[in-house]
Order: structure tokens, then C-alpha cells, then sequence
């Protein structure tokens, strides 16, 4: 069934915005009297009616509402902007693995150096990628894609109750169990919070990786491989996620 994106502010008029109107009317040509799927990116998903039109804007009936509980853990991506389109896929994967923010990185060694006036247009582009990865695959909760910013500048306004990893091939760097399992046994309880920091092509410089673990990021191994970048933060979200989100078994 087709789903679509509810603004929560649109949630009591029932009323789809302009591009999702469009999309139901003239992409997919649903009819008066079809039904679908809305979900506000927050949670809340519910069975709906195209129930008329007003102008060119879709007026919905909603029945049979559902409250989708947030993860147990808030994992943030700090990814370094890869060249290409992959960042366009980073964003996708990162909907379908449960991260509730990305965050876009110009590091260092960052190939695609971003203008100013091209920063909020790259960000709008990836959270429009985010919103039609969540229709796609049922993700209820639509993840922040936050505006591309230096690791030092995200770094210097980080909550530092989150647990920080950096994936790194430094000797120093321990496994993701390892970590966690330390984690836990310090606190009590698997992290709440966790951001991790992925690398650009030719990862991050030395000056960078010591930066980020003075503000306490730990150096988490992804193995012996050297991984593609895009490939790198997809394994890390997805162990994040496996780990952090699979209830314990007795």
C-alpha cells in the first residue's frame, strides 16, 4: 500500500502538503475512495482514505492510528560527505538501519567541498532522500539530516553523555562489542545515546582523529579490510543497530 508523509502540523486537517498531493495525484494517480498509508516521521502511522480534494491539495480520512515506539538507543551518523552520489545512499541506508540523525562532515579531506549557499541545498536534497527512504521501507521516525558542518565545529557542541566511537585503523581501536560491553559495565545499561564518526576517502588526518578523541571519542575497529567509506558506515550502523536494538533473550 502506498504511503505517505502526514506533516505532524497537517496531522487534525488530514490534509497532504503540495509535493505529497502531486506525488498521490499526477505520479501515482490514486483516485477518490483509495486508500493508503500516513505517517507524521514521528511515530504515529494510520490507515487513511483519499477522502476529496481542496484545490490541488488532498483531504484524507484518517482511522486506525498507531504509535511507533522510538529505538531504544539515538544513534547519530557523523559522515564525512563522500564524492558522488553516495551520500545519497548513506542517508538511505541510514532510515532503513533506525539513526535518528546524520550528520554531514567537511573534513579535511573531504573531495566535495561545499560553497555556502550550497549547504542548505544539499542538506534539503538529503533529508528529502531521508523521507522517501522512511516511505519505502515503513520507517515511522524520519531521521534530522543536519546541515554539513568541520568535525571540529560538531565536536565542540556534542553532548558528551552520548557514547562517541570514531571508526579508525589505528592500532589503538578495539572492537564494537568490546566498547559496548565496557559500557555496560560501567553503567549499568547499554548507551542511550551514540554517535559515531566515519571517515571520507583516505579517512580522516591524523590532526582530526586526535581532535576527536581529546573530546573522548573512542576508536572503534571495523575489521581488517579497508572499507569503502559508504561501505564503513553501513556496517557500523548496522552492528550498532543489531547490537543496541535486538532485545536481550533469558
Amino acid at each position: 500500500m502506498h504511503r505517505f508523509h502526514l506533516a505532524p502540523e497537517n496531522w487534525e486537517s488530514a490534509t497532504l502538503d503540495e509535493s505529497e498531493s502531486h506525488h498521490c495525484l499526477n505520479v501515482l494517480r490514486l483516485e477518490i475512495g483509495d486508500r493508503a498509508t500516513v505517517f507524521d516521521g514521528q511515530g504515529r502511522e494510520a490507515s487513511a482514505l483519499i477522502d476529496s480534494k481542496n484545490g490541488s491539495r488532498v483531504v484524507l480520512k484518517i482511522s486506525a492510528p498507531a504509535k511507533t515506539p522510538p529505538p531504544p538507543c539515538a544513534i547519530t551518523l557523523a559522515q564525512a560527505v563522500p564524492k558522488g552520489k553516495n551520500m545519497d545512499l548513506i542517508v538511505q541506508k541510514a532510515v532503513e538501519l533506525g539513526a535518528t540523525r546524520v550528520v554531514p562532515l567537511l573534513s579535511d579531506r573531504t573531495i566535495v567541498q561545499l560553497e555556502a549557499d550550497e549547504i542548505a541545498k544539499k542538506r534539503e536534497k538529503w533529508q528529502a532522500v531521508a523521507l522517501e527512504a522512511c516511505k519505502q521501507c515503513g520507517q515511522n521516525h524520519l531521521p534530522e539530516i543536519a546541515a554539513p558542518v568541520p568535525p571540529r565545529e560538531f565536536l565542540e557542541r556534542l553532548d558528551k553523555k552520548s557514547l562517541l566511537l570514531i571508526a579508525s585503523l589505528q592500532p589503538d581501536a578495539r572492537t564494537l562489542k568490546e566498547v559496548l560491553a565496557d559500557y555496560s559495565s560501567q553503567h549499568g545499561h547499554l548507551p542511550r545515546e551514540v554517535t559515531v564518526f566515519v571517515g571520507p576517502e583516505g579517512d580522516f588526518t591524523p590532526a582530526e582523529i586526535a581532535l576527536a578523541k581529546s573530546h573522548g571519542c573512542q576508536p572503534i575497529s571495523l575489521g581488517p579490510i579497508i572499507l569503502r567509506t559508504e561501505t564503513a558506515a553501513i556496517y557500523c550502523l548496522s552492528v550498532l543497530a543489531h547490537e543496541l536494538f535486538t532485545p536481550v533473550r533469558a
